[in-house]
């Protein structure tokens, strides 16, 4: 791969990787979360889950490809947004390494409502009405766990957004989208910690999230980005 070629594959990569991250991570809370999880009736939770085991573990699988992909993400938009700023992209990078991290540590909750429901050790430990509460705990404490992740991922939304306003080589209205984004993820998390009462009404403003991320994907992919602006900011400054 040429110098010159290199960048537009990089993020061309990159959109690979975001559309995967969205469609998994899309699937594994549509799809998997949303149809075994019966919030506040842990018995019919705990009766989803045993009858449906291999769907809760291909959640676990489409969760783990996303994060993986994420690791990937992150190094590869801090390559294409270093000749803005070397500093900010570099925090921009280790905000979304932290939430990877976070979101990674955080399925350990998540599967260990899998581990209490089928482990005979458990049943015979303790009654089946605080198995099934247990079990439902911990997929609550995953759900705060994700919210907590995001935290980290607004901020690097907003970071990334700025990044892309001054690039240049990328539009300056997926950047907007993308501060977008920070602000819906921001709104969304601190609103699961700090008023939870109010997390059903506040979730159509993932909506934003969900389109600025796609834009943003599908542009890396299709785009990829303005190669000759990109040569005259690699060229002609040393971005800190």
């Amino acid at each position: 791969m040429d110098k010159e070629t290199s960048p537009l594959a990089y993020a061309r990569v990159a959109g690979v990787l975001y559309l995967v991250i969205i469609v998994f991570g899309i699937f594994s809370e549509a799809f998997v979360r949303s149809s075994l999880f019966v919030q506040g009736d842990t018995a019919a939770t705990a009766s989803n889950i045993l009858a449906s085991q291999g769907l809760f573990r291909v959640g676990f699988f489409a969760d783990s490809v996303m994060f993986l992909c994420d690791v990937a993400v992150a190094v590869l938009l801090f390559i294409l947004l270093k000749p803005v700023s070397k500093t900010l992209a570099l925090v921009a990078m280790f905000f979304r390494l932290t939430q990877t991290a976070v979101i990674a540590m955080n399925l350990l909750n998540y599967h260990a409502a899998v581990l209490l429901l089928g482990s005979s050790a458990y049943a015979g430990a303790l009654e089946p009405g605080q198995l099934h509460s247990l079990s439902h705990f911990f997929l609550e404490l995953h759900a705060h766990g994700y919210d907590l992740g995001l935290l980290f991922f607004g901020v690097h939304c907003f970071l990334l957004g700025r990044l892309v306003i001054r690039s240049g080589y990328i539009p300056k209205v997926l950047g907007i989208l993308m501060m977008a984004a920070a602000v819906a993820y921001l709104i969304g998390s601190y609103t699961r910690f700090l008023f939870p009462s109010y997390l059903a009404a506040i979730t159509p403003v993932y909506i934003v999230a969900f389109v600025s991320e796609l834009a943003f994907g599908l542009w890396l992919l299709v785009k990829g980005l303005r190669l000759e602006e990109w040569n005259r900011r690699v060229g002609g400054s040393g971005a800190g």
